[in-house]
């Protein structure tokens, strides 16, 4: 016995000593320093700055998680313009959901003068890369109001839930249609995954479809996920859904929202 418990040091209390050298926070861990919960408080101040602008001007950005640098490179450019009100992150902030991920493109965004929202993508569902998000950014569904603009921002991500939770959720769509309907004229649905795409749950793209439609003045969608610039009525019914590269290619689009009508224009750097 002496002789087992003598080999056992010898063999185990280097690898002990070694290993205080490698303690570190798991990269799954969702410990998480710094700014949290980023969303709500962006909202209410983009809620407050705007509550009377005729005219909203934001850029929509999406798919940023292994780009770091052409993302400070974006901040950097959106900085020294005057004319942007807020950003909009479409989702894939991260690669694999990893906590450190989250945290370097949050740092990055954090650089910005106007205030951003981000959604949920499909690449920060993996591992428990939902839960990172939420602490960082807040909740898979969300929305806001810019001036007399509703923006409803959707968790689209059917291919990575266990749908513990519904994706699409309907619900929240039905109750947000019926919510501050004296406060906007028009919307705006954002979401990481489009109907047609894999992630979308294409089973119920009509219906998702027709859910949206039912809010007042449905002005256009907007997508990340794909990766490129797109430009397509997918139901053949005028809503037009626009997708934005991933900020790779140091692409990003502008929109312009306006009492009657909008703009929208594909901006490269």
């Amino acid at each position: 016995m002496k002789k087992l418990y003598k080999f056992l040091s010898l063999t185990t209390f280097p690898l002990l000593i070694h290993g205080c050298n490698m303690f570190d926070v798991h990269p799954y861990s969702g410990k998480i320093d710094g700014r949290k919960h980023i969303n709500a408080d962006n909202m209410i101040k983009i809620e407050h700055d705007y509550a009377n602008q005729d005219t909203i001007r934001y850029a929509f950005i999406s798919d940023s998680q292994r780009w770091h640098d052409e993302l400070d490179d974006f901040v950097k450019i959106v900085n020294h313009r005057n004319d942007i009100d807020f950003i909009i992150h479409g989702g894939d902030i991260s690669d694999f959901g990893l906590t450190k991920e989250f945290l370097w493109q949050r740092d990055i965004l954090e650089k910005l003068k106007q205030p951003y929202v981000a959604l949920l993508g499909n690449h920060d569902c993996l591992a428990n890369g939902e839960e990172i998000f939420e602490q960082v950014f807040g909740t898979p569904n969300y929305s806001f109001i810019a001036g007399k603009t509703k923006f409803l921002c959707l968790n689209t991500n059917a291919l990575e839930s266990d749908y513990s939770n519904p994706v699409p959720d309907f619900s929240f769509i039905a109750r947000e249609r019926l919510l501050d309907t004296a406060r906007f004229k028009q919307t705006v649905v954002v979401m990481h995954a489009r109907p047609t795409s894999d992630q979308f749950n294409n089973n119920v793209s009509s219906v998702f479809q027709y859910s949206i439609k039912q809010f007042p003045k449905l002005l256009y969608c907007t997508n990340g996920h794909d990766h490129i610039y797109q430009e397509e009525d997918i139901f053949k019914d005028g809503i037009i859904y626009y997708g934005t590269p991933n900020i790779g290619k140091r692409q990003f689009l502008i929109f312009t929202i306006t009492k009657d009508r909008y703009t929208h224009e594909l901006v490269s750097y």
